[in-house]
């Protein structure tokens, strides 16, 4: 699994996916990322994700965007942890 800083993400590197859920994410979000719950991202990853693309996945304990990366390259996707 990759694994960067949130310090080191830069916005043309990738898409920057935070996947807690949408309560928590209007409380605190995540600079320049959109707001997918993990649920929601690894049910329907088809419908959000594309292979030739590069995302980041963050969420503020680490737990959700573990799951998320491990999951997604199961599926075959160009994904890294982001570290808040």
């Amino acid at each position: 699994m990759k694994r960067i800083n949130l310090a080191n993400y830069n916005p043309s590197m990738g898409t920057l996916i935070d996947v807690q859920n949408a309560k928590d994410y209007m409380e605190d979000p995540t600079p320049n990322s959109i707001n997918i719950y993990v649920d929601k991202l690894l049910l329907d990853h088809n419908k959000y994700l594309n292979k030739n693309q590069k995302y980041y996945i963050v969420c503020h304990k680490g737990y959700l965007s573990k799951k998320a990366v491990t999951m997604l390259e199961y599926f075959g996707y160009d994904v890294t942890q982001v570290i808040r």
